[in-house]
């Protein structure tokens, strides 16, 4: 299917799954995850109407980026060595896995002007994912106060891979819940209000949970 006939169907899934938790679909920012596919595919995605593309590595990014330049908003949403902010910073509008120090220092001085992170936080407690564990959130976030160029616009996690549905749920309120707390904080640097967290296979109960940024890759562009 094309990509606009696979944005449609997202599009009244999210519809769906505000109407059961009385949300607006229109808070709800869907990123195409282009990680797998050609620019060709990324192009299309930009005229289906899809303005913020994910990539997860530098490598990726670059080559997209000779093509498209900055007609989208760019998001890196996978694990960001330090040695390569250098090669993403000038390029990206959000990063994704803020998750230690020697990042965030490295982002602040590469950085000519604020950037909008989400701090990752492994809420399942799996060894294979990154992230903060949920305890170390609020210390890390106070910890950052002083990278100027880094804006904590919100949290981000990736669910495990179950049909569980009960199990995702709790992950995503664990998130939800955590995000409150920081919100509640009133931090400058730190307003913390989005939740970047469901992907293909489970982003209507994100949704439901109080996602405010979807990674959608394989149900919108495929995976070549």
């Amino acid at each position: 299917m094309k990509v606009i006939e696979n944005f449609k169907i997202i599009q009244d899934n999210i519809k769906t799954a505000c109407d059961r938790s009385g949300r607006f679909s229109e808070d709800i920012r869907v990123v195409a995850v282009t990680k797998y596919v050609s620019t060709e595919r990324a192009e299309e995605a930009l005229e289906a109407g899809l303005d913020h593309l994910g990539e997860n590595r530098d490598e990726g990014l670059a080559e997209k980026w000779e093509i498209l330049k900055d007609k989208p908003h760019w998001h890196f949403i996978g694990s960001l060595q330090t040695r390569k902010v250098k090669n993403i910073i000038d390029k990206v509008s959000y990063i994704h896995s803020l998750d230690r120090l020697s990042l965030a220092k490295e982002i602040h001085k590469r950085a000519d002007k604020p950037i909008a992170c989400f701090v990752q936080v492994n809420v399942s407690g799996e060894e294979s994912k990154h992230g903060l564990s949920p305890d170390k959130v609020i210390e890390f976030i106070g910890n950052i106060k002083e990278f100027t160029n880094i804006r904590v616009v919100g949290l981000m996690t990736m669910a495990p891979h179950t049909d569980d549905e009960m199990f995702l749920r709790t992950c995503f309120r664990q998130l939800k819940t955590i995000q409150e707390e920081v919100c509640s904080l009133h931090l400058s640097h730190a307003p913390c209000t989005e939740l970047s967290m469901g992907m293909s296979n489970d982003y209507m109960i994100a949704i439901e949970e109080g996602a405010t940024c979807i990674r959608i890759g394989t149900a919108l562009v495929g995976n070549d």
